[in-house]
């Protein structure tokens, strides 16, 4: 195994489970390159019904998740290596950046957050680092302990078939990716750019770095901002808002 060990912490494993069993995920755990583990911290509860959560002290809607099950879970199968994420909207914004420094872990412990959050106690208490998938509210942490695994996975060595792939995935170099074609050549008069049919692969790999800016510039142009450009890139920038402005 050469990637990180991954606990994931959860009260409803049967949702977890199947992901994990399925396409690369499940290819890689079987395959020896990733151990994923999925606990039931509801089994962390002392009291007869197994609870996980309480009303929160002041009033307000939903439930919080408790301190003593949760705290007892994390501390069941942390090591002294572990890296604790809560998985929460209050948290850091997950990206491929953090996926990278991720997929350097030795053991990650992925928190499932469920009804209105955690107790704030359960965080002081193991040193956890909160994390989030995105701007959006979703029912439960885990579809985001997914996206997670998923993304730290694809970057272990041996866990893609093509160990090329994960560095041309969007946003590996801060753009995202060119666009991609396949059979067949022409499609109701829409027909596959001849610079990729030409066979001259210097022309090739300019045309796909050209066209990455171009979608950025499109769709993300914030990642311009933080992303290292060349002076050729920034050429092909102004050329492309040279292009914008003879269209308008």
């Amino acid at each position: 195994m050469s990637g990180p060990r991954i606990d994931i912490l959860t009260i409803f494993p049967e949702i977890v489970q199947p992901f994990l069993e399925a396409s690369v995920l499940g290819q890689a755990r079987a395959n020896g390159r990733i151990e994923i583990r999925v606990s039931d911290f509801r089994s962390y509860a002392t009291d007869r019904h197994r609870s996980v959560d309480a009303p929160p002290y002041g009033g307000g809607d939903g439930m919080v998740l408790r301190c003593e099950p949760l705290v007892a879970a994390i501390e069941d199968v942390r090591r002294q290596s572990s890296r604790v994420l809560l998985l929460t909207p209050k948290g850091r914004r997950f990206s491929q950046e953090l996926a990278l420094e991720l997929a350097e872990e030795t053991h990650l412990v992925l928190v499932c957050g469920r009804y209105a959050g955690f107790d704030e106690r359960i965080a002081e208490e193991t040193g956890a680092e909160q994390l989030s998938i995105g701007d959006f509210v979703i029912s439960g942490g885990e579809v985001a302990a997914l996206v997670v695994s998923e993304a730290v996975a694809r970057l272990v060595p041996g866990v893609l078939g093509n160990p090329e792939s994960a560095a041309a995935d969007s946003f590996s170099d801060g753009l995202l990716e060119h666009p991609l074609y396949t059979r067949p050549r022409d499609f109701r008069g829409r027909p596959v750019p001849e610079v990729l049919i030409s066979g001259n692969h210097g022309e090739v790999d300019r045309w796909r770095h050209q066209q990455a800016l171009r979608e950025t510039r499109r769709h993300r142009p914030d990642l311009l901002r933080s992303t290292n450009l060349s002076d050729e890139d920034r050429a092909i920038l102004r050329e492309l808002e040279s292009e914008r402005d003879a269209g308008a």
